[in-house]
């Protein structure tokens, strides 16, 4: 059963068509509100597309940080701009057709660093469960707070927040990733996530989720002019992004993230002005990649112009071999 699912997750005329439906109805939707949409384009400053990117930005960054977090956890600590040229360069992946070149080259670049396969297979896996749950725990926590009306809409994301908290207790994660190794006819883990290692990966990853609501509510104080609906746009993103990141089958969540954003704005705005939203978002998370893929390459550019040095300097026979000449001397 797993493997017929794999190959129908993994079949591109079946991704292509499902892809080509929802771009289809998300098309249909942006020409039939296309006066609304271009109304709250004409009102957004530059200022606050800015200052939107540069959430985007850090929210992004904050992302890459759990990950690294559950790579230390399991035993292979990279600094933070060797983590960043690996985790932004292999983020580049997902614009690629097909569904795991980012996952692939997150894999391949880790062990150009040192990081055992496995180790970067199972931090891939932890890091993708840690950052969905946490979405499905803000997006929980939020959605409800923002509106008391809205709560019965999203019965199903209260329903799932004690699931995700059983489901991220280390002991009960760690048997989960063990399980998955197995199945896949690998060995387990020489070491299980923490509760100081999920803790560190799940604050990095609220964080990120509270940066990139910023993002969303920014773009939507600039096309309506009214500063409230934080925890909305909030709990409204981490919800599309969460459930995007879920259906593996579109590509970025392609056209899925949008129309949950879109179903979570419009109540408190013209439907056309939550496609705008809709859209810039998408437009700077996109940009937000390339930015952040350009970091990762000028960083690999640097490490490598620098590599022979830092052999060097990393060789554990280095202090050995400068304490032998001084004693020879």
């Amino acid at each position: 059963m797993l493997t017929r699912l794999t190959h129908l997750v993994g079949n591109s005329w079946l991704r292509g068509g499902l892809l080509a439906i929802v771009l289809s109805f998300c098309g249909y939707g942006l020409y039939s509100e296309w006066p609304q949409v271009t109304a709250g384009l004409a009102r957004l400053h530059w200022y606050s597309v800015v200052l939107s990117l540069a959430a985007t930005v850090a929210g992004t960054t904050c992302m890459m940080l759990g990950w690294r977090a559950v790579l230390a956890d399991l035993g292979s600590p990279l600094p933070a701009a060797a983590a960043a040229r690996v985790n932004f360069v292999a983020g580049l992946g997902k614009y690629v057709p097909g569904a795991v070149w980012s996952f692939a080259a997150q894999v391949e670049l880790g062990h150009d660093l040192g990081v055992p396969r496995r180790r970067s297979v199972a931090s891939f896996v932890i890091s993708i469960a840690l950052l969905i749950g946490a979405g499905l725990g803000v997006a929980a926590a939020a959605l409800p707070l923002a509106s008391p009306g809205m709560a019965r809409h999203y019965l199903w994301v209260l329903a799932a927040l004690p699931l995700i908290a059983v489901g991220l207790w280390p002991p009960v994660f760690g048997t989960v990733v063990d399980r998955g190794l197995r199945l896949a006819r690998r060995a387990p883990l020489e070491r299980r996530p923490s509760w100081r290692g999920l803790a560190y990966a799940i604050a990095w990853n609220v964080l990120g989720w509270l940066l990139l609501g910023i993002q969303v509510w920014l773009l939507m104080t600039g096309m309506t002019g009214r500063n409230g609906y934080l925890l909305l746009a909030t709990g409204g993103y981490a919800l599309a992004f969460a459930v995007g990141l879920l259906l593996v089958i579109f590509p970025s969540g392609v056209g899925a993230r949008e129309l949950i954003l879109i179903a979570a704005l419009s109540p408190v705005m013209p439907h056309g002005t939550a496609v705008a939203v809709a859209l810039v978002t998408r437009l700077l998370t996109t940009v937000s990649d390339l930015l952040l893929g350009a970091v990762g390459l000028a960083l690999r550019r640097g490490a490598a112009g620098s590599g022979t040095t830092a052999a060097a300097a990393t060789s554990p026979y280095a202090g050995t071999s400068k304490s032998s000449a001084g004693s020879s001397s």
